[in-house]
């Protein structure tokens, strides 16, 4: 698994849209405005995704490339190493959790431009 591979997943999902609003180093993808994924490009291979409090303390728990956000609210965020031992499938899974958390937070205005745009393109 490489960057490249994890944005073209991210950027495939409705309604997302990528950038660089901290610095020059740090992507984020958001979907309406908030953002569900995280990765500096300028450090070691791993991102951060949003994760139900619950669910992420056992996936901690679970897999030692799973911690709690590196610079994030650690309730909510979990950063994630992807260096081999995380199979590509629960990668995507992670991506999916958090962008499905986001995208539930949304507005429903929000949602229907969102859903909108899918069909339009």
């Amino acid at each position: 698994m490489n960057i490249e591979t994890l944005r073209e997943y991210c950027i495939s999902k409705g309604g997302v849209t990528e950038g660089f609003p901290f610095d020059d180093d740090t992507l984020a993808f958001k979907v309406g405005n908030k953002i569900f994924f995280l990765a500096n490009l300028a450090s070691a291979r791993t991102f951060n995704v949003k994760c139900e409090p619950e669910k992420a303390i056992v996936l901690r728990e679970e897999f030692n490339d799973i911690k709690p956000g590196f610079h994030m609210n650690k309730q909510h965020w979990n950063t994630v190493c992807y260096t081999g031992s995380l199979t590509d499938k629960m990668l995507f899974i992670l991506i999916d959790h958090s962008y499905d958390l986001v995208y539930k937070s949304l507005s429903k205005n929000l949602l229907q431009l969102i859903n909108n745009s899918k069909i339009n393109n």
